[in-house]
């Protein structure tokens, strides 16, 4: 059965997810809504001239949508995930959950009472390298685990593709918070639990911007210790580096789609990953909307990485 999905928010990163949305045979675009007319205007034509609304409660009051997007920033995912959850519509909702704690413990809750599926953007469960990556952890590939690393660095923050009113404001954005996330995520379900946190942060004169730079401490339960640091507004080129460091070896995913691997006295070197076989979020939505078992990171995923993000911002 196809998945007719509905989309509430169209900027970079709900256009981003368009395309897997149409490229798709199980699912079809039917209704999409956004603010600023202009944009919406443009996104309903190029989809053959969809409905459109301005007004989000329109689009879920729409008996056709069975699956409701919501790609606005943080700060407005509670409301809007709240009345979706009402209308009894399947909800994909972008990372973070939330912009508190509090927040993504009422939508975890209110999720698991809709009876809805309910699943949250975290697309390197789906990536070849990142999938690599867990099933060598999962192999023993690197031996007993020493330490876990995630390095962050960014010459400008917000990056040139994505500038807009929120994503550098230390209210809903920041690095730690639209990057650190995914990878959080990852630690979780690779290695378990994180606790015992402990980071500084370093922060701009204005109290209203983001983060500039974090150096974190934190330990997964059995005591392996997790280092995180990241800078922005530096010299050199963006890098992001995922790294577990065991006692046979060491395994780092960098820059989102590159996996490096070696054992103890090797060479750190780049190991293809382009064999390595995935689910997609698209069609494990559309096997999980459809009664079927499926690979779906819930709002009980997002509320745990909510959880370590908190205290990693100090919020």
């Amino acid at each position: 059965m196809i998945v007719h999905i509905g989309i509430i928010g169209l900027g970079a990163i709900g256009q981003r997810l368009i395309k897997q949305f149409k490229d798709h045979s199980g699912v079809e675009i039917i209704a999409v809504c956004d603010q600023v007319e202009s944009l919406l205007k443009e996104t309903a034509d190029s989809l053959g001239g969809i409905q459109a609304y301005t007004d989000y409660k329109d689009l879920l009051a729409d008996q056709r949508v069975d699956l409701v997007y919501v790609a606005v920033p943080p700060k407005y995912h509670h409301p809007i995930v709240m009345d979706v959850l009402k209308a009894k519509k399947h909800v994909l909702c972008e990372k973070p959950l939330a912009n508190s704690l509090d927040e993504a413990y009422e939508m975890m809750q209110a999720a698991k009472k809709a009876g809805v599926i309910h699943a949250i953007n975290f697309p390197l469960n789906y990536e070849q390298a990142a999938t690599k990556f867990a099933n060598l952890i999962n192999q023993n590939y690197i031996g007993k685990l020493r330490r876990i690393q995630l390095t962050m660095h960014f010459p400008e923050w917000p990056r040139n593709w994505q500038k807009n009113e929120w994503v550098g404001k230390r209210e809903q954005g920041g690095f730690v918070l639209e990057v650190g996330v995914h990878f959080i995520q990852q630690i979780i379900k690779i290695f378990g639990e994180i606790s015992n946190i402990h980071t500084q942060l370093e922060l701009p004169d204005d109290p209203s911007m983001c983060e500039t730079g974090i150096i974190a401490t934190a330990e997964l339960k059995n005591g392996t210790p997790i280092l995180i640091e990241g800078l922005s507004q530096m010299a050199g080129e963006e890098y992001i580096g995922f790294t577990a460091y065991g006692s046979d070896g060491i395994l780092s995913l960098e820059n989102w789609g590159q996996l490096k691997s070696a054992k103890n006295g090797e060479e750190l070197k780049r190991i293809r990953v382009d064999l390595e076989e995935t689910n997609s979020l698209l069609a494990e939505l559309v096997k999980a909307t459809n009664g079927q078992k499926a690979e779906i990171y819930d709002f009980s995923v997002g509320y745990k990485a909510q959880e370590v993000l908190e205290k990693l911002r100090k919020i």
